[in-house]
C-alpha cells in the first residue's frame, strides 16, 4: 500500500480521492484549510498553510496530489505553490499528480488546446489559463520528478449532473479531450478519483497529461 499526501483532501475531488484511497487501504494525510464535516477512519486530516506544511507532506510519502482550484485567494498563487510542491515531491522522491482542468486539452491531435481559444469565456478563463501555466511548468521539471497532469472531462465537478453517482467504469487518453457517442464530456466525481487511485495502485503513466471520461 502507498503512502499518500492529499492538498485540497476535503474539496470536490480531494474528499472523493480520500475515499477511495482510503478503501484500498493505503495510509492517508489530508491537508486543507478546514476539517472535513463528516471525517473517515484512518484519515490524518490537518490544517494549515500548504506551503508551511510542504515539507511535512512530503517526508515518507509515496504520492502527492495536488487538488487546489486557482480562484478566491488562490487565483494567481499556483504557478508559484505548485512549483514549490514539486521541488519537494522531487527531493522526497515522491509522485507528484497535479489535478488540472478541462481547457488545457485539445480538441484533436494538433489542434490548439482549448485555453488558446481566444474566446474563452471570461467566466472561468483566468483559471484555465492558470492551470495551463501549472502543466507548463511540469513539463519544464528535472527529469527525476515523476509527475502526471490530469484533466477531467468538460462536465466534471460538484455542479455536475450525475457528480456523485459511481458506475465504476472510466475511460483514460492523453491530452485529446475524450467524448461519448454523443460528442458530449462527463466523468463523476467518485470514477475521476477511481481513476487517480488506480492509476497509483498500478502506475502505468509517467511525466504525462491525461484526460479521464466516459
Amino acid at each position: 500500500m502507498s503512502t499518500i499526501a492529499i492538498i485540497g483532501g476535503t474539496g470536490f475531488t480531494g474528499s472523493n480521492i480520500v475515499r477511495h484511497a482510503t478503501s484500498r487501504g493505503h495510509q492517508v494525510t489530508s491537508l486543507s484549510r478546514s476539517h472535513p464535516r463528516e471525517p473517515l477512519e484512518g484519515v490524518q486530516y490537518l490544517t494549515g498553510s500548504v506551503e508551511d506544511r510542504a515539507s511535512e507532506l512530503t517526508r515518507g510519502s509515496d504520492v502527492l496530489i495536488a487538488a487546489l482550484a486557482p480562484r478566491g485567494d488562490m487565483a494567481g498563487q499556483l504557478v508559484r505553490i505548485y512549483g514549490h510542491l514539486a521541488e519537494h515531491a522531487r527531493t522526497a522522491g515522491a509522485r507528484f499528480l497535479v489535478i488540472g482542468g478541462f481547457s488545457s486539452l485539445r480538441p484533436d491531435v494538433d489542434q490548439p488546446r482549448f485555453v488558446e481559444d481566444p474566446e474563452l469565456p471570461a467566466s472561468f478563463a483566468d483559471e484555465a489559463r492558470e492551470m495551463e501555466q501549472v502543466r507548463q511548468l511540469l513539463v519544464g521539471t528535472p527529469g527525476d520528478l515523476d509527475w502526471l497532469f490530469v484533466s477531467p472531462a468538460a462536465g466534471y465537478g460538484s455542479w455536475a449532473e450525475g457528480a456523485h453517482n459511481a458506475h465504476g467504469t472510466y475511460r483514460l487518453g492523453g491530452e485529446v479531450a475524450l467524448t461519448d457517442e454523443h460528442g458530449e464530456s462527463h466523468i463523476s466525481g467518485p470514477d475521476f478519483a477511481l481513476a487517480i487511485v488506480d492509476e497509483i495502485d498500478t502506475p502505468v503513466h509517467h511525466r504525462a497529461h491525461l484526460s479521464v471520461a466516459y
